[in-house]
Protein backbone atom coordinates (compact mmCIF):
# COMPACT_ATOMS: atom_id res chain seq x y z
CA UNK A 1 0.00 0.00 0.00
CA UNK A 2 0.84 3.74 -0.49
CA UNK A 3 1.73 5.69 2.69
CA UNK A 4 -1.16 7.55 1.98
CA UNK A 5 -3.16 4.90 2.73
CA UNK A 6 -6.12 4.32 5.53
CA UNK A 7 -7.54 0.84 7.35
CA UNK A 8 -10.33 1.34 4.59
CA UNK A 9 -8.08 1.51 1.82
CA UNK A 10 -6.29 -1.81 2.98
CA UNK A 11 -9.69 -3.51 3.34
CA UNK A 12 -10.48 -2.26 -0.20
CA UNK A 13 -8.05 -4.25 -1.77
CA UNK A 14 -8.36 -7.52 0.13
CA UNK A 15 -11.64 -7.58 -1.03
CA UNK A 16 -10.35 -7.03 -4.73
CA UNK A 17 -7.60 -10.05 -3.93
CA UNK A 18 -10.15 -12.13 -2.42
CA UNK A 19 -12.55 -11.69 -5.22
CA UNK A 20 -15.62 -11.38 -2.65
CA UNK A 21 -17.99 -9.08 -1.46
CA UNK A 22 -17.34 -7.18 1.89
CA UNK A 23 -20.94 -9.26 3.38
CA UNK A 24 -18.53 -12.06 2.89
CA UNK A 25 -15.80 -10.67 4.96
CA UNK A 26 -16.22 -11.66 8.52
CA UNK A 27 -13.48 -9.93 9.69
CA UNK A 28 -9.26 -9.22 9.07
CA UNK A 29 -6.51 -8.34 11.27
CA UNK A 30 -2.71 -7.70 10.26
CA UNK A 31 -0.23 -10.44 10.98
CA UNK A 32 2.91 -9.00 9.43
CA UNK A 33 3.94 -5.38 8.65
CA UNK A 34 7.20 -4.05 7.31
CA UNK A 35 8.38 -1.39 5.02
CA UNK A 36 9.23 -1.49 1.52
CA UNK A 37 11.73 1.63 0.73
CA UNK A 38 13.87 0.42 -2.23
CA UNK A 39 12.04 2.58 -4.13
CA UNK A 40 12.54 6.41 -1.82
CA UNK A 41 10.13 8.11 -4.31
CA UNK A 42 7.64 5.36 -3.85
CA UNK A 43 7.89 3.90 -0.50
CA UNK A 44 5.41 0.55 0.18
CA UNK A 45 3.93 -0.42 3.68
CA UNK A 46 3.74 -4.04 2.96
CA UNK A 47 1.10 -5.92 5.22
CA UNK A 48 0.29 -9.75 5.21
CA UNK A 49 -3.89 -9.77 5.86
CA UNK A 50 -5.58 -12.59 7.80
CA UNK A 51 -9.00 -12.51 6.93
CA UNK A 52 -11.84 -14.62 7.92
CA UNK A 53 -15.02 -15.46 5.79
CA UNK A 54 -18.68 -16.03 6.24
CA UNK A 55 -19.73 -19.98 5.93
CA UNK A 56 -17.69 -22.76 4.21
CA UNK A 57 -14.28 -22.05 2.86
CA UNK A 58 -14.19 -21.11 -0.85
CA UNK A 59 -13.32 -24.57 -3.08
CA UNK A 60 -11.10 -22.49 -4.66
CA UNK A 61 -8.55 -19.34 -3.96
CA UNK A 62 -7.33 -16.93 -6.50
CA UNK A 63 -4.29 -17.83 -8.60
CA UNK A 64 -2.17 -16.15 -6.61
CA UNK A 65 0.57 -17.20 -4.67
CA UNK A 66 0.19 -14.30 -2.13
CA UNK A 67 -3.61 -16.05 -1.47
CA UNK A 68 -3.68 -18.88 0.81
CA UNK A 69 -5.15 -20.93 3.38
CA UNK A 70 -3.60 -20.16 6.96
CA UNK A 71 -2.58 -23.22 9.28
CA UNK A 72 -4.24 -21.39 12.59
CA UNK A 73 -2.23 -23.44 15.42
CA UNK A 74 -0.35 -21.95 18.72
CA UNK A 75 2.51 -23.11 20.84
CA UNK A 76 1.49 -26.18 23.18
CA UNK A 77 3.81 -27.50 25.50
CA UNK A 78 4.62 -31.74 25.63
CA UNK A 79 1.94 -33.40 26.89
CA UNK A 80 2.61 -35.22 30.23
CA UNK A 81 2.85 -39.17 30.15
CA UNK A 82 0.19 -41.22 31.86
CA UNK A 83 1.46 -41.10 35.78
CA UNK A 84 4.19 -38.54 35.72
CA UNK A 85 4.47 -35.14 36.91
CA UNK A 86 6.84 -33.05 38.31
CA UNK A 87 10.26 -34.88 39.72
CA UNK A 88 10.65 -35.10 43.45
CA UNK A 89 12.29 -31.37 43.89
CA UNK A 90 11.78 -28.31 41.91
CA UNK A 91 13.68 -27.05 39.14
CA UNK A 92 16.38 -24.41 39.54
CA UNK A 93 16.65 -21.88 37.36
CA UNK A 94 20.07 -19.50 37.53
CA UNK A 95 19.92 -16.24 35.58
CA UNK A 96 16.45 -13.98 35.36
CA UNK A 97 17.21 -13.19 31.65
CA UNK A 98 14.88 -13.74 28.99
CA UNK A 99 16.21 -17.14 28.71
CA UNK A 100 15.46 -17.78 32.85
CA UNK A 101 12.44 -15.79 32.91
CA UNK A 102 10.85 -17.73 29.87
CA UNK A 103 12.17 -20.96 31.34
CA UNK A 104 10.66 -20.34 34.53
CA UNK A 105 7.13 -19.26 33.16
CA UNK A 106 6.75 -21.94 31.26
CA UNK A 107 8.17 -24.65 33.68
CA UNK A 108 5.24 -22.54 36.11
CA UNK A 109 2.51 -22.99 33.98
CA UNK A 110 2.80 -26.42 34.08
CA UNK A 111 3.11 -27.13 37.68
CA UNK A 112 6.55 -27.58 38.04
CA UNK A 113 6.93 -24.45 40.90
CA UNK A 114 10.31 -23.74 39.56
CA UNK A 115 13.10 -21.44 41.65
CA UNK A 116 14.57 -18.91 40.33
CA UNK A 117 17.75 -17.25 41.78
CA UNK A 118 19.24 -14.02 40.15
CA UNK A 119 22.47 -12.77 41.41
CA UNK A 120 20.93 -8.85 40.89
CA UNK A 121 18.57 -6.98 42.14
CA UNK A 122 14.76 -6.84 40.83
CA UNK A 123 14.25 -4.41 37.78
CA UNK A 124 13.11 -1.67 40.44
CA UNK A 125 16.04 -1.22 42.88
CA UNK A 126 18.32 -2.45 39.63
CA UNK A 127 17.24 1.14 37.49
CA UNK A 128 18.41 2.81 40.16
CA UNK A 129 21.45 1.73 40.48
CA UNK A 130 22.10 1.83 37.28
CA UNK A 131 21.20 5.52 37.17
CA UNK A 132 23.15 6.47 40.03
CA UNK A 133 26.40 4.36 38.31
CA UNK A 134 25.59 6.50 35.10
CA UNK A 135 25.27 9.78 37.07
CA UNK A 136 28.81 8.88 39.80
CA UNK A 137 30.77 6.37 38.11
CA UNK A 138 30.52 3.53 41.24
CA UNK A 139 29.59 0.54 39.96
CA UNK A 140 27.69 -2.31 41.73
CA UNK A 141 29.22 -5.66 40.29
CA UNK A 142 26.41 -7.49 41.00
CA UNK A 143 23.70 -4.89 39.77
CA UNK A 144 24.12 -3.17 36.61
CA UNK A 145 23.52 -2.98 33.20
CA UNK A 146 24.52 -6.69 32.78
CA UNK A 147 23.36 -8.07 35.73
CA UNK A 148 20.06 -8.14 37.37
CA UNK A 149 16.24 -8.81 36.46
CA UNK A 150 15.48 -8.98 32.42
CA UNK A 151 19.37 -9.65 32.07
CA UNK A 152 21.18 -7.43 29.45
CA UNK A 153 18.48 -7.03 27.44
CA UNK A 154 16.32 -4.72 29.85
CA UNK A 155 18.67 -2.15 28.72
CA UNK A 156 19.24 -2.70 25.00
CA UNK A 157 16.35 -1.36 22.87
CA UNK A 158 14.26 -4.33 23.52
CA UNK A 159 14.60 -5.39 19.76
CA UNK A 160 12.76 -8.71 19.44
CA UNK A 161 13.93 -9.84 15.91
CA UNK A 162 15.02 -13.73 15.19
CA UNK A 163 16.03 -15.75 12.58
CA UNK A 164 14.74 -18.57 14.31
CA UNK A 165 12.66 -20.92 12.72
CA UNK A 166 9.12 -21.15 14.42
CA UNK A 167 7.27 -23.86 13.47
CA UNK A 168 6.35 -25.17 17.13
CA UNK A 169 5.20 -21.65 17.53
CA UNK A 170 7.84 -20.97 20.83
CA UNK A 171 7.98 -16.94 19.15
CA UNK A 172 4.44 -16.44 18.89
CA UNK A 173 4.03 -17.60 22.66
CA UNK A 174 7.17 -14.80 23.50
CA UNK A 175 5.31 -12.49 21.95
CA UNK A 176 1.53 -13.16 23.57
CA UNK A 177 3.75 -13.13 26.89
CA UNK A 178 5.31 -9.91 26.57
CA UNK A 179 1.81 -8.28 25.21
CA UNK A 180 0.08 -9.51 28.17
CA UNK A 181 2.77 -8.03 30.50
CA UNK A 182 2.42 -4.34 28.60
CA UNK A 183 4.63 -4.36 25.97
CA UNK A 184 3.02 -2.56 23.04
CA UNK A 185 0.47 -4.54 21.29
CA UNK A 186 1.98 -4.26 17.70
CA UNK A 187 4.93 -6.10 18.55
CA UNK A 188 2.89 -9.47 17.44
CA UNK A 189 2.87 -8.16 13.75
CA UNK A 190 5.65 -5.59 13.00
CA UNK A 191 8.59 -6.96 10.96
CA UNK A 192 11.18 -5.51 13.12
CA UNK A 193 9.35 -5.21 16.25
CA UNK A 194 11.14 -3.57 19.76
CA UNK A 195 9.74 -2.52 23.17
CA UNK A 196 12.21 -0.06 24.55
CA UNK A 197 13.94 0.20 27.37
CA UNK A 198 11.45 2.67 28.81
CA UNK A 199 8.87 -0.29 28.93
CA UNK A 200 10.97 -3.26 29.50
CA UNK A 201 11.42 -2.22 33.28
CA UNK A 202 7.77 -2.32 33.28
CA UNK A 203 7.27 -5.56 30.81
CA UNK A 204 9.63 -7.68 33.46
CA UNK A 205 8.55 -7.21 37.10
CA UNK A 206 4.73 -8.38 35.44
CA UNK A 207 6.12 -11.30 33.79
CA UNK A 208 7.90 -12.19 37.45
CA UNK A 209 4.68 -11.75 39.04
CA UNK A 210 3.00 -14.29 36.50
CA UNK A 211 5.89 -16.82 37.41
CA UNK A 212 4.93 -16.16 41.17
CA UNK A 213 0.71 -16.57 40.78
CA UNK A 214 1.60 -19.59 38.97
CA UNK A 215 3.61 -21.17 42.25
CA UNK A 216 7.05 -20.20 40.88
CA UNK A 217 9.20 -17.91 43.11
CA UNK A 218 12.21 -15.64 42.35
CA UNK A 219 15.14 -14.80 45.00
CA UNK A 220 17.18 -12.26 44.32
CA UNK A 221 21.04 -11.20 45.19
CA UNK A 222 21.41 -15.42 45.41
CA UNK A 223 24.17 -16.23 43.02
CA UNK A 224 24.51 -19.65 42.45
CA UNK A 225 28.72 -20.12 43.11
CA UNK A 226 28.44 -23.68 42.52
CA UNK A 227 26.98 -26.97 42.18
CA UNK A 228 26.33 -29.99 44.08
CA UNK A 229 27.24 -33.25 42.27
CA UNK A 230 26.92 -36.65 43.02
CA UNK A 231 27.97 -39.73 40.55
CA UNK A 232 28.35 -36.92 37.57
CA UNK A 233 24.95 -35.59 38.28
CA UNK A 234 23.55 -32.71 39.87
CA UNK A 235 21.93 -32.91 43.32
CA UNK A 236 21.74 -29.14 43.72
CA UNK A 237 23.17 -25.90 43.86
CA UNK A 238 24.80 -23.49 46.62
CA UNK A 239 23.57 -20.01 46.76
CA UNK A 240 26.03 -17.13 47.64
CA UNK A 241 28.79 -19.43 48.75
CA UNK A 242 26.98 -21.36 52.04
CA UNK A 243 23.13 -22.25 51.33
CA UNK A 244 22.52 -25.48 49.28
CA UNK A 245 19.34 -25.67 47.66
CA UNK A 246 18.50 -29.84 46.46
CA UNK A 247 17.42 -30.08 42.71
CA UNK A 248 17.39 -33.03 40.32
CA UNK A 249 17.58 -30.08 37.70
CA UNK A 250 19.86 -27.29 37.63
CA UNK A 251 18.91 -24.52 34.41
CA UNK A 252 22.15 -22.43 33.60
CA UNK A 253 20.89 -19.50 31.90
CA UNK A 254 23.53 -17.12 33.34
CA UNK A 255 24.34 -14.10 30.47
CA UNK A 256 27.11 -13.33 28.55
CA UNK A 257 28.68 -11.11 31.16
CA UNK A 258 28.22 -14.17 33.98
CA UNK A 259 32.57 -14.59 33.53
CA UNK A 260 33.29 -15.59 37.35
CA UNK A 261 30.52 -18.37 36.87
CA UNK A 262 32.47 -19.49 33.61
CA UNK A 263 35.60 -20.19 35.62
CA UNK A 264 33.54 -22.33 38.13
CA UNK A 265 31.43 -24.48 36.14
CA UNK A 266 35.03 -25.13 34.18
CA UNK A 267 36.26 -25.69 37.51
CA UNK A 268 33.23 -28.21 38.67
CA UNK A 269 33.89 -30.31 35.52
CA UNK A 270 31.25 -28.88 32.95
CA UNK A 271 31.92 -29.00 28.70
CA UNK A 272 32.94 -25.87 27.65
CA UNK A 273 34.64 -24.18 24.58
CA UNK A 274 35.69 -21.19 23.40
CA UNK A 275 33.63 -19.61 20.78
CA UNK A 276 33.66 -17.00 18.02
CA UNK A 277 32.09 -13.22 18.91
CA UNK A 278 32.87 -9.56 17.56
CA UNK A 279 34.39 -6.52 19.23
CA UNK A 280 34.42 -3.29 18.43
CA UNK A 281 33.25 0.34 18.67
CA UNK A 282 29.85 2.34 18.75
CA UNK A 283 28.94 5.00 16.20
CA UNK A 284 27.03 8.06 16.19
CA UNK A 285 25.21 10.22 13.73
CA UNK A 286 22.45 12.39 13.57
CA UNK A 287 19.13 10.62 13.19
CA UNK A 288 18.08 12.47 10.47
CA UNK A 289 20.81 12.01 8.41
CA UNK A 290 20.29 8.40 8.34
CA UNK A 291 16.45 9.06 8.52
CA UNK A 292 16.85 11.50 5.21
CA UNK A 293 19.18 8.53 3.47
CA UNK A 294 17.14 5.25 4.14
CA UNK A 295 13.65 7.39 3.16
CA UNK A 296 14.17 10.23 1.07
CA UNK A 297 11.85 12.88 1.50
CA UNK A 298 9.62 11.17 3.06
CA UNK A 299 11.27 10.29 5.90
CA UNK A 300 9.09 12.37 8.53
CA UNK A 301 5.91 10.67 7.09
CA UNK A 302 4.08 9.30 10.31
CA UNK A 303 3.30 5.74 8.87
CA UNK A 304 7.58 5.54 8.67
CA UNK A 305 9.49 4.24 11.88
CA UNK A 306 12.68 5.42 13.02
CA UNK A 307 14.53 4.73 10.14
CA UNK A 308 17.80 1.85 10.89
CA UNK A 309 20.34 0.18 8.79
CA UNK A 310 22.63 -3.17 8.66
CA UNK A 311 25.48 -2.87 7.60
CA UNK A 312 28.47 -5.31 6.14
CA UNK A 313 32.01 -6.00 4.62
CA UNK A 314 35.05 -7.89 3.84
CA UNK A 315 38.07 -6.42 4.62
CA UNK A 316 41.43 -6.55 2.61
CA UNK A 317 42.23 -8.80 5.46
CA UNK A 318 39.44 -10.97 4.52
CA UNK A 319 37.66 -10.16 8.27
CA UNK A 320 33.70 -9.67 8.69
CA UNK A 321 32.72 -5.99 9.54
CA UNK A 322 29.48 -5.32 10.61
CA UNK A 323 26.98 -3.33 11.95
CA UNK A 324 25.43 -4.80 15.28
CA UNK A 325 22.79 -3.64 17.59
CA UNK A 326 21.48 -1.12 15.49
CA UNK A 327 19.79 1.56 18.03
CA UNK A 328 17.77 4.21 15.67
CA UNK A 329 17.15 7.45 17.98
CA UNK A 330 19.14 5.75 21.09
CA UNK A 331 22.15 6.25 23.35
CA UNK A 332 25.20 4.54 24.04
CA UNK A 333 25.27 2.56 26.91
CA UNK A 334 27.75 2.50 29.84
CA UNK A 335 28.16 -1.10 29.96
CA UNK A 336 30.57 -2.09 32.41
CA UNK A 337 30.25 -4.82 35.34
CA UNK A 338 33.85 -5.26 36.18
CA UNK A 339 35.45 -2.47 38.37
CA UNK A 340 38.43 -1.57 36.39
CA UNK A 341 36.95 -2.15 32.92
CA UNK A 342 35.13 -0.37 30.70
CA UNK A 343 32.37 -1.62 28.21
CA UNK A 344 29.62 0.14 26.31
CA UNK A 345 26.40 -0.93 24.33
CA UNK A 346 23.53 1.12 22.45
CA UNK A 347 19.99 0.90 23.43
CA UNK A 348 16.50 3.24 22.65
CA UNK A 349 13.29 4.05 24.44
CA UNK A 350 10.36 3.24 23.26
CA UNK A 351 9.66 6.12 21.08
CA UNK A 352 13.32 6.50 20.16
CA UNK A 353 13.17 9.87 20.28
CA UNK A 354 17.15 10.49 20.76
CA UNK A 355 18.67 13.08 18.36
CA UNK A 356 21.12 10.56 17.30
CA UNK A 357 21.24 6.70 15.67
CA UNK A 358 23.62 4.92 17.14
CA UNK A 359 25.50 0.88 16.11
CA UNK A 360 28.09 -0.78 16.94
CA UNK A 361 30.54 -1.11 14.37
CA UNK A 362 32.49 -4.67 14.89
CA UNK A 363 35.08 -7.03 13.74
CA UNK A 364 34.64 -10.97 14.38
CA UNK A 365 37.04 -12.47 16.25
CA UNK A 366 37.73 -16.43 16.63
CA UNK A 367 39.84 -18.45 18.90
CA UNK A 368 42.88 -17.91 16.70
CA UNK A 369 42.94 -14.22 17.84
CA UNK A 370 42.59 -14.67 22.09
CA UNK A 371 45.97 -15.25 22.47
CA UNK A 372 45.42 -17.92 25.41
CA UNK A 373 44.24 -21.81 25.78
CA UNK A 374 41.21 -22.87 27.36
CA UNK A 375 37.29 -22.63 27.26
CA UNK A 376 38.14 -19.18 29.03
CA UNK A 377 40.70 -17.40 26.42
CA UNK A 378 38.28 -15.14 24.94
CA UNK A 379 36.95 -14.20 28.51
CA UNK A 380 40.19 -12.76 29.13
CA UNK A 381 40.74 -11.81 25.32
CA UNK A 382 37.83 -9.18 26.49
CA UNK A 383 38.75 -8.06 29.89
CA UNK A 384 42.06 -6.85 27.95
CA UNK A 385 40.54 -4.80 26.12
CA UNK A 386 37.92 -3.11 28.46
CA UNK A 387 41.25 -2.57 30.47
CA UNK A 388 42.91 -0.48 28.06
CA UNK A 389 39.14 1.04 27.47
CA UNK A 390 38.64 1.99 31.12
CA UNK A 391 42.88 3.66 31.41
CA UNK A 392 41.42 5.26 27.45
CA UNK A 393 38.98 7.03 29.97
CA UNK A 394 40.77 8.19 32.39
CA UNK A 395 40.94 5.37 35.25
CA UNK A 396 37.42 6.73 36.28
CA UNK A 397 34.74 3.88 34.77
CA UNK A 398 34.18 7.34 32.09
CA UNK A 399 33.54 5.83 28.45
CA UNK A 400 36.29 6.69 26.20
CA UNK A 401 34.82 8.67 23.16
CA UNK A 402 36.97 9.89 19.96
CA UNK A 403 35.97 11.39 16.78
CA UNK A 404 36.00 9.35 13.74
CA UNK A 405 38.19 11.97 12.14
CA UNK A 406 40.77 11.62 14.81
CA UNK A 407 40.63 7.67 15.10
CA UNK A 408 41.43 7.77 11.29
CA UNK A 409 44.31 9.78 11.91
CA UNK A 410 45.57 8.44 14.77
CA UNK A 411 45.28 10.98 17.58
CA UNK A 412 43.37 11.49 21.04
CA UNK A 413 40.03 14.09 20.27
CA UNK A 414 40.33 17.23 22.23
CA UNK A 415 36.97 19.24 21.27
CA UNK A 416 33.66 17.39 19.60
CA UNK A 417 32.58 18.19 16.37
CA UNK A 418 28.97 19.63 15.77
CA UNK A 419 27.36 15.96 16.40
CA UNK A 420 26.91 16.02 20.35
CA UNK A 421 27.21 12.26 21.44
CA UNK A 422 23.75 10.68 23.30
CA UNK A 423 25.01 9.01 26.03
CA UNK A 424 23.67 7.28 29.01
CA UNK A 425 26.95 7.31 31.93
CA UNK A 426 29.96 9.06 32.19
CA UNK A 427 32.27 9.68 29.22
CA UNK A 428 35.63 10.99 28.43
CA UNK A 429 37.40 12.21 25.39
CA UNK A 430 40.62 10.21 24.38
CA UNK A 431 41.89 7.62 21.99
CA UNK A 432 40.46 4.55 21.32
CA UNK A 433 42.99 2.78 18.86
CA UNK A 434 44.55 1.52 22.00
CA UNK A 435 41.44 -0.26 23.36
CA UNK A 436 41.25 -2.55 20.13
CA UNK A 437 43.92 -4.80 18.51
CA UNK A 438 45.47 -3.64 15.92
CA UNK A 439 43.57 -5.16 13.18
CA UNK A 440 39.98 -4.84 14.52
CA UNK A 441 40.72 -0.88 14.45
CA UNK A 442 42.32 -1.13 10.53
CA UNK A 443 39.34 -3.00 9.75
CA UNK A 444 36.54 -0.48 11.51
CA UNK A 445 38.30 2.13 9.94
CA UNK A 446 38.43 0.38 5.74
CA UNK A 447 34.73 -0.32 6.85
CA UNK A 448 33.33 3.16 7.23
CA UNK A 449 34.75 4.48 4.19
CA UNK A 450 32.97 1.66 2.29
CA UNK A 451 29.80 2.42 4.50
CA UNK A 452 29.90 5.63 3.57
CA UNK A 453 29.19 4.46 0.48
CA UNK A 454 26.30 3.00 1.55
CA UNK A 455 24.75 6.10 3.28
CA UNK A 456 26.84 9.40 2.29
CA UNK A 457 27.87 10.86 5.27
CA UNK A 458 28.66 8.15 7.59
CA UNK A 459 32.10 8.46 7.37
CA UNK A 460 31.73 12.25 8.71
CA UNK A 461 34.79 13.50 10.71
CA UNK A 462 32.76 14.60 13.52
CA UNK A 463 30.83 11.06 13.68
CA UNK A 464 31.20 9.87 17.57
CA UNK A 465 33.07 6.92 18.47
CA UNK A 466 32.21 5.47 21.77
CA UNK A 467 34.27 2.23 23.40
CA UNK A 468 34.75 -0.67 23.64
CA UNK A 469 31.87 -2.54 22.55
CA UNK A 470 33.22 -6.53 24.02
CA UNK A 471 29.71 -7.91 24.84
CA UNK A 472 28.34 -9.12 21.62
CA UNK A 473 27.98 -13.20 22.41
CA UNK A 474 29.03 -15.21 25.04
CA UNK A 475 32.92 -15.74 24.50
CA UNK A 476 32.21 -19.43 25.62
CA UNK A 477 29.71 -22.40 24.64
CA UNK A 478 28.65 -24.56 26.93
CA UNK A 479 28.21 -28.28 24.72
CA UNK A 480 24.69 -29.72 25.53
CA UNK A 481 22.80 -32.90 24.15
CA UNK A 482 20.16 -33.43 22.22
CA UNK A 483 18.08 -33.57 25.42
CA UNK A 484 19.97 -29.98 26.52
CA UNK A 485 21.97 -31.56 29.20
CA UNK A 486 25.43 -30.84 29.47
CA UNK A 487 28.19 -32.99 30.48
CA UNK A 488 26.96 -33.08 34.24
CA UNK A 489 23.74 -34.77 33.99
CA UNK A 490 20.75 -32.73 35.00
CA UNK A 491 22.51 -29.26 34.15
CA UNK A 492 20.97 -27.56 31.09
CA UNK A 493 22.71 -24.73 29.80
CA UNK A 494 20.32 -22.45 28.33
CA UNK A 495 20.15 -18.54 26.57
CA UNK A 496 22.89 -15.88 25.41
CA UNK A 497 25.35 -16.93 28.15
CA UNK A 498 25.66 -20.54 27.30
CA UNK A 499 26.40 -19.87 23.82
CA UNK A 500 22.84 -21.07 22.25
CA UNK A 501 21.41 -18.07 21.47
CA UNK A 502 21.95 -14.39 20.57
CA UNK A 503 19.28 -11.97 21.54
CA UNK A 504 15.90 -11.65 23.62
CA UNK A 505 13.71 -13.22 21.10
CA UNK A 506 15.95 -16.63 20.08
CA UNK A 507 17.19 -16.26 24.54
CA UNK A 508 14.18 -16.39 25.36
CA UNK A 509 12.73 -19.08 22.77
CA UNK A 510 16.10 -21.12 24.05
CA UNK A 511 14.42 -20.95 27.90
CA UNK A 512 11.33 -22.57 26.39
CA UNK A 513 13.03 -25.21 24.70
CA UNK A 514 14.70 -26.23 27.95
CA UNK A 515 11.53 -25.90 29.73
CA UNK A 516 10.15 -28.78 27.60
CA UNK A 517 13.67 -30.73 28.08
CA UNK A 518 13.22 -30.66 31.68
CA UNK A 519 9.89 -31.39 31.53
CA UNK A 520 10.39 -34.25 29.59
CA UNK A 521 13.47 -35.65 32.01
CA UNK A 522 11.30 -35.40 34.71
CA UNK A 523 8.52 -37.69 33.22
CA UNK A 524 10.98 -40.25 32.39
CA UNK A 525 10.54 -39.63 28.49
Amino acid sequence: MPLGHDKSDVEARLLKVLRVGKDELQGWSVERESVDARDRGDIKIVYAVVANLRGEPPRSLPPSAAVRVPELRSYAFPAPRAGKGPGRSRPVVAGAGPAGLFCALVLAENGYRPLVLERGDPVEERSAKVRAFFETGELDPESNVQFGEGGAGTYSDGKLNTTVTDASFRGAKVLEEFVEAGAPPEIRYLAKPHIGTDRLTEVVPAIRKKIESLGGELRFRSKVTSLVLVGGRVRGAVVNGSERIDADAVVLALGHGARDSFAELEGAGLDMEPKAFAVGLRIEHPQEMISRRQFGQAWRHPRLPVADYKLTYRSSAGRGVYSFCMCPGGYVVNASSEPGMVACNGMSDYLRDSPNANSAIVVTVTPEDFGGPGALAGVEFQRRWERAAFEAGGGTMAMPIQLLGDFVAGRASEALGRVAPSTRGRSALGDLRPCLPAFVAEAIEEATRAFDRSIPGFARADSVLSGVETRTSSPVRMLRGEDYQASIGGVYPCGEGAGHSGGIMSSAIDGIKVAEAVALASRGA
